[in-house]
């Protein structure tokens, strides 16, 4: 059963997302948690680690990246719609997180489009190897929709390891995904978000298990933010696996996500992109 606490967490984390050009302001969130606003931000901080306001920023912000790579709405109209005051701020602040204005993050992202080079009609490289995979074990919640609105479950699973003081027993965090995006309706992509954790990790109600079995993996090692992984699959699948002369097994790719994006620039992200291979 989830802790009272947890379901008020969640849902003022479901809440800023779906409203991020809202009032976010600790009084309204704590009119959302239900919660004393004299209590509601030192619970809030002890269970998640961070302050209210950070979390109101890094979402803003990430809801604006994906915008930018995802629709063709002017930068001063995804700088309303992420909840910042100026097109002028939402630069500056965007440029702090991420490292490139809006223009040239949305640039990149057009850039590393999953298309060979008119020029010389290669794709950008990515080291990959293939090994004997361990198998693993996922604590998981399910995401249907973009696969790059998947950070909300992530958030998810986060809040829920973090109430219960379950971080000892995580090995890591990894995604699922299930569709091909060039083949499905963004709307209807499948995928799951979960940490990674022992055989004798016990689950408990609010998350799935997910087992990966053992066995021979390609796995393709990627440096660069999420929003550049398209390209990086481009590569895997359409020149490393059939160069390489494998087949791919009967079950979905795993991303393994290396260090913590709260942590790390956007172009220092580490992500194991692993394939199943018969």
């Amino acid at each position: 059963m989830t802790h009272p606490y947890e379901a008020r967490i969640l849902r003022v984390l479901d809440h800023i997302h779906e409203n991020p050009a809202g009032d976010l302001s600790l009084d309204a969130l704590a009119d959302v948690a239900a919660m004393s606003r004299f209590h509601w931000h030192r619970v809030y901080h002890a269970m998640t680690g961070e302050t209210c306001a950070e979390t109101v920023r890094r979402i803003r912000l990430h809801r604006a990246a994906c915008w930018l790579v995802q629709r063709d709405w002017p930068v001063a109209e995804v700088a309303e719609r992420a909840g910042f005051g100026s097109p002028q701020s939402f630069t500056r602040i965007f440029k702090t997180g991420y490292g490139l204005t809006p223009a040239a993050f949305r640039a990149r992202g057009t850039l590393m489009s999953p298309r060979p080079s008119p020029k010389t009609g290669d794709y950008p490289m990515f080291p990959t190897e293939v090994t004997h995979h361990p198998g693993a074990r996922l604590a998981a919640i399910a995401h249907t929709g973009p696969y790059l609105e998947i950070g909300r479950k992530f958030e998810h699973v986060a809040t829920l390891f973090n109430a219960r003081n379950l971080w000892p027993h995580a090995r890591g965090m990894a995604g699922l995904y299930y569709d091909d995006p060039a083949a499905t309706p963004e709307a209807e992509l499948r995928s799951h978000a979960g940490i990674l954790v022992g055989e004798d990790f016990e689950m408990f109600e609010e998350v799935e298990e997910i087992t990966i079995p053992a066995g021979k993996m390609a796995v393709m090692h990627y440096k660069g933010s999420y929003s550049g992984l398209m390209a990086a699959y481009q590569y895997l699948y359409g020149v490393w696996l059939p160069e390489s002369g494998e087949e791919p097994g009967d079950s979905a790719p795993m991303e393994v996500y290396l260090n913590d994006p709260k942590e790390v620039a956007p172009e220092e992200l580490l992500t194991d992109v692993c394939v199943p291979l018969k």
